[in-house]
């Protein structure tokens, strides 16, 4: 009977601990973090701007980051950039991107003023979500769309922003 309580706790505390390699840790960005993140971005890079509310964007997710890796080699990168209310942070959204498989790094933008943040990732932008801004400083290019993608439409972009100048 202990040997089977044992071995039930033992087998616990791996499941646990399975769970907390997978569980990324997910950084709190301010207005600033977030300007410095697209003024600097040094290889292609995609912005995805989402919540855990958002049924678009929880679409999207795992088709972003299948093309997004698909990529890889060309030095596309992606990043989740989660909207929720600052409630969500960190166990929310951890706890969502692990039960997703999410990999690709999400960070937090710890800002309520859209007024503020929107118009620092495209001026077009009216803060509705899905958003999804596309970054290549070393090509100039820089292409921002406010909907929900299809697979085929993510593709298309990430092969335009990696296109010659």
């Amino acid at each position: 009977m202990i040997k089977n309580f044992n071995r039930i706790i033992l087998l616990a505390v791996l499941i646990m601990a399975n769970q907390l390699v997978d569980a990324q840790t997910i950084k709190k960005w301010k207005l600033k973090d977030l300007e410095n993140a697209i003024a600097n971005a040094s290889q292609p890079t995609i912005f995805n701007f989402w919540a855990t509310f958002c049924k678009p964007c929880i679409a999207e997710m795992p088709y972003f980051q299948e093309v997004a890796a698909k990529y890889k080699e060309d030095g596309v990168k992606l990043i989740f950039v989660n909207i929720d209310a600052s409630e969500a942070y960190p166990k929310k959204i951890q706890a969502f991107a692990t039960k997703r498989k999410i990999k690709a790094p999400i960070v937090f933008l710890d800002e309520t003023n859209a007024d503020l943040f929107c118009p620092a990732v495209d001026p077009s932008w009216s803060g509705s979500i899905p958003a999804t801004l596309f970054i290549n400083q070393n090509k100039g290019y820089r292409n921002f769309f406010e909907d929900e993608m299809t697979k085929e439409k993510f593709e298309e972009e990430v092969k335009n922003m990696l296109l010659p100048k």
